[in-house]
């Protein structure tokens, strides 16, 4: 597949974007060094957020989701679900009180008009209501039920009570249907039986879909004739059936959360509120079917609210819609295993309850991989994510950034550390460019050449052949294997990061500054193994026992053996030797002996190597991290034998004294070359 690129004029909002990919990948660069698995780096920190180059905090899924828990909590520390009955009950009350007055009023009225006849018919009324009034069960909605069958005498209170008996409907109904509401509590019997219509035609398609049926009504034309019911416009099936199913769900949370006998209540007066019993059946029947369509909407909930603000049931339902949310949001959150998964999230719903810096993070968040996928850094293969080639590059060249500005701030006291050119004296003869060679371009040459390609004629076009340099002497190479050491005191001690970050940009350092040199790695620990540079971001510790300097530098060697130029070995240890090879093992090419603490058979077999390394024309240079005594008493012993040197170094510093070191012994070696010339 073909990167393609496209190029626009600058605007000032193109570093923004550049920054942020490199402050971004920055962040990754450790933990992939330390684990090389972007899969795994991403997680990270998609848990744990990072810092964008401006300084604003992009939080993590940790903080996210505690911010979710800390609003989740304060939902239910506000309000209590014992009021909705409280105030029902209490307002019932007040509503029989009015009518108590009204009675008591009609029969003063009565007996001050003189008229005996009249008083006895008013006591006779009056007595016959006021013993209804005493005989009303004593259920809320049984109370309910008969006062909606009984004569008011007080004007005052049947007015009070059929405001009552409204509103408990439309909450009621509002707490299930929200939308619908309205329509649910229309006493007009067209508008009933539009509505019980309404549900037929939903529940029909709804049981039809379960059994794989064609849909009949069509959701087209479901909508087409119902579609005032549902002002969200919902745009098919799934988001109708969603919504439907999460305000159900919600409401039968608030149900649930309630004590049975709360509960009980207002089930049985919602039934005494809606007469139509088809039409309380076809809502039945919805919950039924809503259920197994969209088995995730949150039934079964409970809510523990442990508030004293009084909730109405309207508010109620409302908070318990809120908490479904919250916990909907929450377990997809927890859910999401990769930077792409956030990508689905209603942004809208996230700054309700995250805040809008919330909804920005998961916005940022979920663009992790994209960015990087973008820039080619990164890439997806069968189904993993994979550092690119230009990846493992950037990693090399922020680990060898990282370097160059701790040495700038001369750290080590007084070592030069500019690189200016290449070293060589010019021959006065050009040639053509080759990848490697100094930028010393011959302009009038490679004119020359574009011109006599192209023809006369302006403007003159480049091409990468026509470029020329100018000759140099020929270029002094040095031949370097870094030998890391993998054994597993390296994580334990925290050094394996430091000694990683410093391959990383020993590799970048060569590839880009010296690419005629040679440079080989080798891991070891209770063995020894090449690693190819490509393979370097994801090398980590070995989960064995052992430090087996004498394979790691036999392997050196021999990728040496051909090399041209000076050649070293630089080996980076935070222990001494406690494993060595034995010729002749049940593979056919060796056994490997190991002791701790190291015996002298171990010692003398790498100091063996050592020798031969030294007749072949091998320096060694040891960096060692966190050396004890037996250690230290080694590398002397080996240098002794090798005139290499050694270092004794922590892991803050210890990139700064391979670079600077490696850079001083290739001035010299030039220095010597050119003398010699």
């Amino acid at each position: 597949m073909t990167r393609r690129w496209d190029y626009t004029r600058w605007d000032g909002t193109q570093r923004d974007e550049l920054d942020e990919l490199d402050g971004l990948f920055a962040e990754l660069s450790d933990d992939l060094l330390y684990h090389g698995d972007p899969d795994s780096a991403l997680r990270r920190l998609l848990n744990a957020g990072f810092e964008r180059p401006d300084g604003e905090r992009v939080q993590g899924l940790r903080e996210l989701m505690e911010r979710l828990r800390q609003a989740r909590q304060q939902e239910l520390d506000r309000g209590s679900l014992a009021a909705p009955y409280q105030q029902i009950q209490q307002e019932l009350q007040e509503v029989l009180a009015e009518e108590r007055a009204g009675l008591d009023a009609l029969a003063q009225e009565a007996r001050a008009s003189g008229d005996e006849r009249r008083r006895q018919v008013t006591d006779e009324v009056v007595a016959e209501r006021s013993m209804q009034l005493q005989m009303l069960p004593d259920g809320l909605a049984g109370q309910v039920n008969s006062l909606q069958h009984y004569e008011f005498t007080s004007s005052e209170a049947r007015q009070h009570f059929e405001e009552l008996v409204d509103r408990l409907r439309q909450e009621i109904a509002g707490s299930f249907f929200d939308d619908m509401a309205q329509a649910l509590t229309d006493p007009d019997p067209e508008q009933v039986e539009r509505t019980r219509q309404m549900f037929d035609s939903l529940n029909r398609m709804l049981e039809q879909r379960l059994v794989d049926e064609p849909l009949d009504p069509t959701f087209q034309q479901f909508m087409e004739r119902f579609g005032d019911f549902f002002p969200g416009n919902p745009q098919d099936l799934d988001e109708l059936l969603q919504q439907l199913a999460e305000q159900m769900a919600a409401a039968q949370a608030m149900l649930d959360s309630m004590s049975p006998e709360q509960r009980a209540q207002l089930q049985a007066l919602a039934q005494a509120l809606f007469e139509d019993v088809d039409l309380r059946w076809q809502i039945d029947r919805l919950a039924g079917n809503l259920r197994q369509a969209v088995p995730g909407a949150g039934w079964g909930r409970r809510h523990g609210f442990t508030g004293s603000d009084p909730l109405g049931l309207a508010d109620a339902a409302a908070a318990a819609r809120r908490l479904g949310q919250m916990d909907q949001l929450e377990q997809f959150l927890r859910s999401a295993s990769s930077p792409g998964a956030l990508a689905e999230v209603d942004l809208e719903q996230a700054a309700e309850y995250l805040g809008d810096d919330g909804a920005r993070s998961l916005q940022s968040l979920a663009r992790l991989a994209r960015q990087l996928q973008e820039a080619g850094l990164i890439e997806q293969r069968e189904g993993r994510f994979e550092l690119t080639t230009a990846g493992i590059r950037r990693i090399g060249q922020q680990a060898l950034s990282e370097l160059f500005r701790r040495l700038t701030k001369d750290r080590l006291g007084g070592h030069r550390t500019a690189l200016i050119g290449t070293g060589q004296e010019l021959e006065g003869s050009t040639k053509p460019y080759e990848f490697g060679d100094p930028l010393t371009i011959d302009i009038e040459r490679t004119v020359h050449n574009a011109v006599r390609r192209r023809g006369a004629g302006t403007p003159v076009q480049l091409h990468p052949d026509d470029f020329e340099v100018d000759q140099t002497e020929a270029l002094q190479r040095s031949s370097t294997v870094l030998m890391v050491d993998l054994s597993l005191s390296m994580p334990m001690r925290d050094n394996f990061l430091a000694a990683k970050k410093v391959a990383m940009a020993f590799h970048a350092l060569i590839s880009t500054r010296f690419p005629r040199d040679y440079l080989g790695l080798v891991g070891f620990s209770e063995v020894a193994r090449e690693i190819r540079p490509e393979d370097l971001p994801e090398v980590s510790w070995d989960f064995v026992y052992g430090t087996n300097m004498q394979h790691g530098l036999m392997l050196s060697r021999r990728l040496l053996a051909h090399r041209t130029g000076t050649k070293q070995i630089v080996m980076i240890t935070d222990g001494e030797p406690t494993a060595h090879v034995i010729p002749g093992g049940a593979a056919g090419d060796y056994d490997v002996f190991f002791n701790y603490p190291p015996v002298p058979e171990t010692v003398q077999a790498t100091l063996a190597e050592v020798a031969r390394c030294t007749k072949a024309g091998i320096t060694i240079n040891t960096f060692m991290l966190d050396p004890d005594r037996g250690l230290q008493g080694f590398v002397e012993k080996m240098a002794r034998l090798n005139r290499g040197r050694a270092f004794y170094t922590s892991p803050e510093n210890l990139g700064d004294f391979v670079l600077v070191d490696f850079l001083e012994h290739r001035r010299s070696a030039s220095r010597s070359h050119r003398r010699g010339a």
